[in-house]
């Protein structure tokens, strides 16, 4: 087999051909395993594919296709079985790797909650490496049951389901509807059974010339093999088992909590997984999780990793899903492969927004079934044996060229080094000294305060960065100009009769090519078709929505959400710009005070704290003569929710350097661009600025934001004389006195839940 080129390696073509190969390849793979039952790679194996998909879809984000694996759960209903629409999806599970990624897990909940330090309960259950079915129940008695098929969808297996022991027929002193989700499985006796009756079948078959049985590799194959027959009478001789653990459609709610609705189970017939246990903190999540994996190999059927969710029902129904998996959940799989290998070198790569990204170059080494060349070292403090708050790790070991490294792969697609052996470390081997000037360029490398990353100072004048500019620029989620992908780019770059330096280059091409003597379409691989349709795809995008156009440029911290929201803010190109001219002298003051502890504290978006705060900034900015006018223009930029300081000093870098900002106007001087609708929902709110302020008790900050912002509002962050209406809870300081200075009206949260109620 030849050996896979490490995917930072790639070039973007051999990336393209990549992720075709393995969309077809992983797409077969669902089908075989959740539609036939016959899978043709090993579980690991797929995994492996998955994650080195998901590996080149993050580099090569441009690339990412329609149909993507990422994107995908499971595999639509073959066509042997019935259809069963699913009144509630059933989605798949975020995966945990470590107790880093567990401690994440409860963090993310808990800011998502607006909680602090109050006690937050978990359930922990093993996590069964079986075949998802859901069982619908109607006045307590079985309807159907279905596959998870893709989500949505599955497929009708009820009469096969009718004949597992662990399944109740019917149901006493349960909901008008219930809908029992859990795992079928097959216990490791029983699978030996199977497998050694059809050994015998076969032997019997081979003797009067018959084509044999195929035998199967695993239980969990067994179980979907077996509940996925057309004939129910064959899963009848099965030895099929079931757990419950979860829900689907209900007409009430079986409990308070999580535990609680896992016993009704119990009441109700069914078998629950008895290692199931509520814990209280994210240590006795990782201690329960040990346990279980101790108990792994006597358990008597498979299990790939334990997982973990929030036990109070009230708390999962505020946290919600994501596209494909719940917030509220997550699965912690067990350890994936480690190696030791020595590290050769580290190199420095150079991104489009200038970060200076140092990456491992290693002995190859087989990690988790893949060769592994390379791995990521994130930035020069974790070099140096530090994390992003300056805690130890590693036990502060450093990593140094010629060191002898331990390797890993767990579910981060980008392999990580996960230790250092000290003992095998060369003696003259020097500690590694992070570079100060851009390897590409020369410039300047700076770390500026509370950064982990150094940044080149170069620009435009920095190949690196020019180049992943504009492949940037053209990505799908900013310009997506059909024709012209990262390979067109680079030669672009390169051309001396037709280049493309900048993004206005791009506008100006096809004029170019016109009165060029060497034609774009006397070149090897173009054709007057290609050229023609390439001269199409730009003129096509000379009206371009402005949300789009701003994220292009590819400005540092202004990703899409920053980009969306500064555009439903200014809704034009002219008066974002007029205002970032408007600031720049607040924002020059800014930068240049000595506030890097009180920027810190204001990011916190705590009232308080902006309170405390306010009159040492104003204090150092009056040293530096800001107009009204520049400290109004700053603060309304940065009190844009979601938006603050780091946002408004990258927009004013851009437009502040004089041949960067030559460069845009002389794009913008080419486009129309296309401001946001204006909101058209039919809501007491379209239309209007909103500020939140004080503590919220019956939602988060970002579930009123999301809530407002959805009903066609703008959320801002600070009150200004643009300000329609300020919502109010206890502790509400500066921002509520400012409100009724200004005379705006104002509401407490009931007010507002009133206001917005129905809606």
């Amino acid at each position: 087999m030849a050996k896979e080129i490490a995917v930072t390696d790639m070039t973007v073509d051999q990336a393209r051909e990549a992720l075709a190969r393995l969309s077809a390849l992983l797409g077969q793979a669902n089908r075989d395993y959740h539609g036939a039952d016959a899978p043709n790679i090993s579980d690991a194996e797929y995994d492996r594919h998955k994650r080195r998909n998901a590996e080149i879809e993050a580099r090569f984000p441009e690339l990412k296709r329609e149909d993507s694996p990422t994107e995908q759960v499971g595999a639509a209903p073959t066509e042997g079985f019935g259809k069963i629409a699913h009144k509630v999806a059933m989605l798949s599970l975020g995966n945990a790797f470590d107790d880093q990624d567990v401690a994440d897990f409860d963090e993310r909940i808990r800011k998502y909650l607006g909680m602090g330090s109050e006690p937050l309960a978990f359930t922990a259950e093993p996590k069964i490496d079986g075949l998802s079915l859901s069982i619908r129940y109607e006045n307590g008695k079985m309807v159907y049951a279905a596959t998870r098929g893709d989500g949505s969808t599955g497929e009708d297996v009820t009469a096969n389901a009718r004949t597992i022991a662990d399944i109740p027929q019917s149901i006493a002193n349960a909901p008008e509807v219930l809908e029992v989700r859990g795992e079928v499985y097959m216990s490791h006796a029983d699978f030996e059974a199977l497998n050694a009756r059809i050994a015998e079948e076969n032997e019997r078959l081979e003797a009067v010339g018959k084509k044999p049985k195929t035998v199967f590799a695993n239980p969990r194959n067994a179980a979907a093999g077996s509940l996925r027959q057309l004939d129910a009478q064959i899963s009848r001789e099965r030895p099929l088992k079931f757990f419950a653990y979860a829900w689907g459609d209900l007409s009430e709610p079986l409990a308070d909590t999580q535990m609680g609705a896992i016993s009704r189970f119990q009441s109700f017939g069914f078998v629950i997984n008895d290692l199931t246990k509520v814990c209280d903190s994210p240590e006795a999540l990782i201690s329960h999780y040990k346990l279980i994996e101790e108990r792994r190999a006597t358990l008597g059927y498979d299990i790939d990793g334990v997982v973990y969710k929030v036990n109070d029902l009230a708390l999962q129904e505020r946290l919600g899903f994501r596209s494909t998996t719940p917030r509220w959940a997550i699965a912690h799989k067990f350890p994936a492969e480690l190696a030791w290998t020595r590290l050769e070198a580290i190199d420095i790569q150079v991104g489009r927004t200038g970060a200076l990204s140092p990456v491992a170059r290693l002995a190859p080494v087989t990690v988790g079934g893949v060769v592994v060349s390379n791995a990521t070292l994130h930035n020069e403090d974790y070099i140096a044996g530090r994390d992003s708050k300056g805690a130890i790790i590693r036990d502060g070991k450093d990593i140094r060229e010629g060191d002898w490294v331990q390797v890993y792969r767990a579910g981060d697609v980008i392999p990580k080094i996960a230790d250092v052996d000290l003992s095998k470390r060369p003696d003259a081997a020097p500690p590694y000294e992070f570079p100060e000037l851009c390897p590409e360029c020369g410039s300047p490398a700076v770390r500026e305060e509370g950064d982990a990353v150094r940044y080149c100072t170069g620009g435009m004048i920095c190949a690196a960065q020019a180049v992943e500019r504009l492949k940037h620029f053209v990505a799908r989620k900013a310009l997506d100009i059909e024709g012209l992908g990262t390979k067109q780019i680079e030669m672009f770059y390169e051309d001396t009769d037709l280049p493309i330096k900048t993004p206005a280059d791009i506008f100006t091409l096809a004029l170019r090519d016109g009165t060029n003597l060497t034609k774009l379409a006397n070149r090897k691989g173009w054709k007057d078709k290609s050229v023609a349709n390439l001269f199409a795809a730009i003129e096509d995008k000379r009206d371009i929505d402005f949300a789009r156009l701003l994220f292009g440029l590819g400005i540092r911290h202004v990703g899409e959400t920053a980009a969306k929201d500064l555009a439903l803010h200014y809704l034009t190109w002219n008066d974002m710009s007029e205002a970032a001219e408007k600031a720049r002298p607040a924002a020059l003051a800014w930068r240049s005070a000595d506030l890097a502890e009180d920027r810190e504290r204001v990011a916190a978006q705590t009232e308080g704290r902006r309170a405390k705060v306010k009159e040492s900034r104003d204090a150092a900015m009056a040293t530096h003569e800001v107009s009204a006018e520049a400290q109004a223009a700053w603060d309304d930029l940065t009190g844009i929710d979601g938006i603050g300081a780091a946002v408004g000093l990258s927009l004013n870098d851009a437009f502040a350097n004089e041949r960067e900002r030559s460069e845009i106007d002389r794009l913008v001087g080419m486009l129309t661009v296309v401001s946001p609708d204006a909101p058209t929902q039919d809501s007491p709110v379209a239309g209007k600025t909103v500020v939140f302020t004080g503590s919220l008790e019956k939602m988060t900050r970002a579930e009123a934001k999301a809530r407002a912002e959805a009903l066609g509002a703008k959320v801002s962050g600070s009150v200004s004389k643009k300000t329609d209406l300020l919502v109010a809870g206890p502790g509400a300081g500066s921002k509520a006195k400012k409100a009724v200075d200004l005379g705006i009206e104002t509401i407490d949260e009931d007010g507002w839940l009133t206001l917005i109620e129905g809606l």
